[in-house]
């Protein structure tokens, strides 16, 4: 299992830098970032080494943040490797609700982080199909 850190933050200046300033001064890497807003607010999704101590850290600092767990499954870095997680999840009925990756080796390897409706069944139906999902520790060894 993996995880990832959401950050609930008004969307104007420093918001961003005073959280990465928190996580590097207590040398917590970022392996994957994902920001999005609307209405003024956003969300800032981050793939740290340390996830726990990350969440501690920024909740420690009265900033509003979530530790949710996620799936992280390599994918082929080729087109239609999405596809192939797309369609297996799709043949199940199961929902992507939010998706972002990384690539690992350029034309060969990639990681996608996911958020599906039913996390356990997904994460089963991905196992029994092929797919490697890999934990905090697996995805920090690429």
């Amino acid at each position: 299992m993996a995880h990832q850190i959401s950050v609930f933050a008004e969307n104007k200046p420093g918001r961003i830098e005073k959280i990465t300033r928190l996580l590097t001064e207590e040398k917590i890497n970022i392996r994957a970032i994902t920001i999005s807003s609307a209405n003024g607010f956003g969300v800032i999704k981050i793939l740290p080494d340390q996830p726990k101590k990350g969440y501690d850290i920024l909740r420690s600092n009265s900033i509003p943040t979530y530790l949710q767990e996620v799936i992280a499954v390599i994918i082929p870095d080729i087109p239609g490797g999405l596809h192939q997680i797309s369609f297996v999840l799709n043949k199940y009925n199961l929902n992507i609700e939010d998706a972002y990756g990384f690539v690992v080796e350029s034309g060969k390897k990639a990681v996608l982080i996911l958020q599906v409706e039913n996390q356990p069944q997904a994460q089963e139906i991905l196992e029994n199909n092929g797919f490697q999902l890999l934990s905090d520790e697996e995805i920090y060894r690429f």
